[in-house]
């Protein structure tokens, strides 16, 4: 794809001339003695801000390097150590590397899986975080061409591999890119290894794995298995269809939206799976495009994201809409009610549906309920855990994150239990046994299955949440979110929560509140 400034990738300026600044200085000196720059786009962006004697902007892009967090690296495409770049992308991937050398046993046979998404940059951040492997001689498993999320996880799985890496954005706006790790459990890191591997990052600063011809040397070392791995994943997610001798005569029509994403040919291949007639797309959102014309913010979550499918369902007759995010991980749907007027349903309520349909079916298998688990992470809605009180099966409340959904579902896995639903409310879902994460291509033929099989019933998604709340008790949500890239912002903010003098206790609450605590999670 072709690169254009702001979304272009590079290390920092190692030509610019030296500024007043005594610490700017500094920062050029220390890229020009590592020749990290061979981008003339971002050595433009960072001589202009030179040259405008943008001392401010210099010190944010060149003095406080982007922070390797919740399972990765997420951030404006961007000249700078605080921006993504290759030369960021190349530190992780060698620190990575160290890392995982060190800690996995017989690493560089098993080898690591990476793949990308449609986003600028994001092919050639995969070669780069493939060539860095291949340097160490580790072996590479390259996905060819852009592949949905829950595929590098699933492939970590299938094949033992000591790590993998997904480059994403997943839902951000256009300029971001991102550079998500999975450990040898297929699972997102969480402690120690986040801090193991960031100081790895931090010992292996110096860049040595630019040259991407050595992928096209060793082809010994770099190995596609794309397509095995794919067909795999369908097989798997076909395991989970419970109707589908019935539905190919399904009455019902779906639309669905990729929001500009990569999801539309895996979602074709596991309809295709489940026997289900061929989904409408919409055409205006139905192509990877980094651009992501038709939406601001590629979120299926955000108000009006599902409006054009919306529009194309009324035109069409579709029942239910579908969407997927843009890397494929997230699902959302919506409901047309007997009005004509349509119900967007919250990830709680989703999570709900699912429990509840997971239940149904845990059920009907006449396995011992207390083997049953699911887990979801403490923001999310308490009926689950008011579900398995009264149903007998465990239930599990994670940190935030799947990082902590997907450890805490290992965890139970090793116990002896049936982990066999996870979720989150920001529209994350994680079905079946296979996948560790969440996953928005098995969300989205269960979740169908699961309203044809409501329809045959002669009742709408709708009815069967007011059931759910009838037999297991009315829980509502209400969350909202700010958006804060400088990291030195959002410090501000949690020292503020931390040390504030909160009430001793707050109308209409059974219990004192509790103040902020120390701990976080992310």
């Amino acid at each position: 794809m072709t690169n254009t400034f702001g979304r272009t990738s590079s290390g920092i300026c190692s030509q610019a001339q030296p500024s007043p600044d005594p610490d700017i200085n500094y920062y050029y000196g220390l890229s020009a003695s590592d020749k990290d720059s061979r981008n003339p786009a971002t050595r433009t962006e960072i001589e202009s801000l030179r040259d405008a004697g943008n001392v401010e902007e210099l010190k944010r892009k060149l003095m406080k390097r982007i922070e390797f967090g919740t399972a990765g690296l997420r951030g404006r495409m961007a000249a700078g150590f605080s921006c993504m770049n290759d030369l960021i992308v190349i530190q992780a991937s060698q620190g990575l590397c160290a890392y995982v050398l060190q800690n996995v046993p017989n690493a560089i046979e098993r080898g690591v899986v990476v793949g990308h998404d449609h986003r600028y940059n994001s092919e050639k951040w995969a070669q780069l975080t493939a060539a860095a492997f291949v340097s160490k001689g580790v072996k590479v498993y390259l996905h060819k061409g852009i592949v949905h999320t829950p595929l590098v996880p699933y492939t970590v799985s299938k094949l033992n591999a000591a790590a993998g890496v997904m480059i994403t954005a997943s839902h951000n706006p256009k300029d971001d890119n991102g550079y998500k790790v999975y450990w040898e459990n297929a699972v997102q890191i969480i402690a120690p290894h986040d801090v193991g591997i960031a100081a790895a990052i931090d010992a292996n600063l110096q860049p040595i794995a630019w040259d991407l011809q050595s992928l096209a040397n060793l082809n010994d070392l770099v190995i596609n298995r794309t397509e095995e791995m794919t067909v795999s994943y369908l097989e798997y997610i076909a395991s989970l269809s419970r109707t589908r001798e019935t539905n190919a005569s399904a009455p019902l029509k779906f639309t669905n939206t990729s929001m500009h994403g990569v999801s539309r040919a895996i979602i074709d291949r596991a309809n295709k799976v489940f026997d289900f007639k061929p989904l409408e797309h919409v055409k205006e959102q139905q192509d990877p495009d980094p651009e992501f014309p038709t939406v601001v913010f590629p979120n299926p979550e955000e108000k009006g994201a599902l409006d054009l499918a919306i529009k194309t369902a009324n035109a069409s007759g579709s029942a239910y809409v579908f969407a997927q995010d843009p890397d494929s991980d997230r699902f959302a749907a919506a409901q047309k009610k007997p009005d004509g007027t349509w119900f967007v349903f919250s990830g709680d309520q989703l999570g709900s549906l699912f429990a509840a349909w997971t239940l149904e079916g845990y059920k009907a298998s006449r396995r011992p309920i207390e083997k049953l688990a699911m887990v979801a992470s403490t923001v999310s809605s308490k009926l689950i855990g008011a579900m398995a009180a009264k149903e007998g099966f465990k239930f599990v409340e994670s940190l935030t994150g799947f990082k902590y959904i997907g450890n805490a579902a290992r965890t139970l896995e090793a116990e002896g239990y049936n982990v066999l639903f996870g979720y989150e409310e920001a529209i994350g879902f994680m079905l079946g046994e296979e996948v560790r994460d969440k996953d928005g291509v098995s969300a989205t033929m269960c979740f169908a299955e699961l309203v044809l099989s409501l329809h045959r019933r002669g009742k709408l998604a709708t009815d069967y949440l007011e059931e759910i709340y009838a037999k297991y008790g009315y829980f509502q949500t209400s969350n909202n979110y700010f958006i804060c890239s400088q990291s030195e912002i959002i410090d501000q903010i949690f020292a503020r929560l931390r040390s504030y003098n909160s009430p001793a206790s707050v109308p209409f609450l059974p219990s004192p509140a509790h103040k902020p605590t120390n701990k976080t999670g992310s």
